[in-house]
């Protein structure tokens, strides 16, 4: 599938050249947008023919730090002026709001975010690339790279209760999905996508896909792409946006690199410790919890946010938990107001935290000292992650909060 969006978008469509030039749809800044504009102008931008060109201002906390905010303040009017949109500091993390409000499927969108691979639940192929190739694409519409390779996931089966697609993103992890992109990276000397097909893809709902292509940084991947079927186009006219929908399938008899076939039905409540490492929720069972971390940018969807409210309603947080909920888009924040669900939470003890950049790499609401958090939101590829840590399915993060340790959400009655 990536093959497919990426032909259609170059002037040979068979790949064959060992680089090729392909033109940019959507490009996405929120690591160092200033940057990638300066690269721009020098190579002659006047305004950017892309689809969608959007910077995201990650900071929403005041602190030392905020003097590279101020500088995206005072670029405003040159941003707008490049045809760039500005988005503003608290309409939610970028991977969700983008997904939302401007991902659609059989696009290409190059970023400096590799956060936001996330999007490709929707059927976009999301690159990271240099801040050079971001103004590149920003001044001429296109980029040159090497074409990638591919490895297959296929989803069969249906998910047994108190089991979601956070629990399915640690049990491709388990599977050595990791292992097989670094294989298949170092021998073709080329970056690796993810598909994600197979019979039950179609069960799963947008956000849950975005959970799982969310780990494609992860494994090393250079991004993730799920199908495009009537499911997208569901969540698109959702969004009041169904001319966006394009569908996406892989061909018949595709060639790729390594498949690895996934029974849904077979996987259970997951973890994933600060090293990578993915074990079964009851092996952490009765080990006291000092921090609950729900939502993030990745790993928790809006049904995910129901359950949780709906599992910790008329129950009271610990005094020794700390409970800190990060809404993932001012969308979601608005449903779960309007729901009552956001009421429930507050009512358990849970403090709303802004979608801050920071919140992901542990540089706010650190980790408490000689205590285990939980969390839903996937580490940050490379940054120092705070030990020991434990990321979990919101029912398991549920569990956490109604009893204060780790134990099986199936225990729920």
């Amino acid at each position: 599938m990536a093959q497919k969006i990426l032909a259609g978008r170059c002037a040979d469509p068979m790949l064959a050249g060992s680089q090729v030039s392909v033109k940019v749809d959507q490009i996405v800044l929120s690591r160092a947008p200033l940057r990638a504009i300066a690269e721009a102008r020098e190579a002659g931008l006047k305004k950017t023919s892309a689809e969608v060109a959007i910077v995201y201002d990650t900071q929403c906390v005041g602190s030392a730090s905020r003097a590279r905010a101020e500088d995206l303040h005072s670029a405003t009017a040159e941003i707008l002026g490049h045809g760039i949109v500005l988005a503003r500091p608290g309409v939610g993390f970028p991977a969700p709001v983008h997904l939302e409000r401007f991902a659609s499927p059989a696009r290409l969108c190059v970023t400096d975010d590799p956060r936001l691979a996330g999007v490709g639940g929707i059927g976009m192929l999301t690159i990271v690339v240099s801040p050079g190739m971001l103004g590149q694409a920003l001044a001429q519409g296109s980029i040159v790279l090497r074409p990638p390779r591919s490895v297959q996931v296929l989803l069969s089966g249906r998910t047994r209760p108190f089991v979601c697609a956070r629990d399915i993103a640690h049990e491709l992890i388990r599977r050595g999905l990791g292992e097989a992109v670094g294989r298949i990276e170092a021998a073709h000397q080329a970056p690796v996508v993810i598909e994600f097909a197979g019979p039950s893809a179609r069960l799963l709902s947008v956000g849950e896909r975005a959970v799982l292509a969310g780990i494609a940084p992860q494994l090393g991947a250079a991004g993730a792409v799920f199908v495009s079927d009537e499911r997208t186009e569901v969540f698109l006219r959702d969004q009041r946006r169904s001319k966006a929908h394009r569908a996406l399938v892989p061909d018949a008899g595709a060639p790729c690199d390594e498949v690895l076939n996934v029974d849904l039905g077979a996987v259970d409540p997951l973890y994933m410790d600060e090293n990578g490492q993915v074990r079964a929720v009851r092996d952490l069972s009765g080990k006291p919890v000092t921090q609950v971390m729900l939502g993030g940018d990745s790993g928790c969807t809006l049904r995910d946010l129901f359950a949780a409210a709906a599992l910790l309603k008329s129950k009271r947080v610990p005094a020794r938990v700390e409970f800190l909920v990060a809404i993932p888009s001012r969308q979601m924040l608005e449903v779960l107001s309007a729901a009552g669900a956001l009421t429930d939470l507050i009512a358990t003890g849970a403090r709303l935290i802004e979608p801050d950049a920071r919140v992901m790499t542990g540089e706010l609401y650190p980790a408490i000292p000689g205590g285990l958090s939980a969390r839903t939101h996937d580490l940050e590829p490379g940054a120092t992650t705070p030990k020991p840590v434990a990321i979990a399915s919101a029912e398991a993060l549920a569990y956490a909060v109604a009893t204060g340790e780790m134990g099986d959400p199936r225990s729920f009655k």
